[in-house]
């Protein structure tokens, strides 16, 4: 399959970057900025909940990209990117002051859910030329 070593790595470094990033920021939610009542053991299970929900879609999509460059499987892999891009949420909240380490965690997501943004478009117009299924007829 077209681009699929590419993939394997780009979801190798999201996944290292992510399974990093959201088991500090759970373990360790007080040094993050909150949302009113998403503190203490309610947080941190949403951390963990929506770690493993957008994880769950990244190996959808590369299990069905692997067997069939679909739509779908694209799809999926664009939903598994916001656990990356997500992170950029806590700028939004307040003032952001963690460790070096952990902070630098935060662009290691976001730059891993953009190159899974730019791999999904790559894919997309690449199956969609090569199908000819790429059209402005209606």
């Amino acid at each position: 399959m077209d681009g699929l070593p590419a993939l394997r790595v780009i979801l190798g470094f999201s996944l290292l970057s992510t399974t990093l990033h959201y088991a500090h920021n759970s373990i360790a939610l007080d040094q993050y900025p909150s949302v009113d009542g998403l503190g203490g053991v309610l947080g941190q299970v949403l951390i963990v909940f929506a770690w493993l929900l957008f994880t769950a879609f990244g190996v959808l999509g590369y299990r069905r990209y692997a067997r069939k460059a679909d739509w779908t499987s694209l799809a999926f892999l664009a939903v598994y990117s916001l656990a990356g891009l997500a992170t950029m949420g806590h700028f939004l909240v307040g003032p952001v002051n963690l460790p070096a380490f952990w902070f630098a965690t935060i662009f290691t997501d976001t730059l891993a859910g953009l190159a899974i943004w730019v791999f999904v478009i790559w894919a997309a117009t690449r199956n969609a030329a090569v199908r000819g299924e790429v059209s402005t007829q209606h």
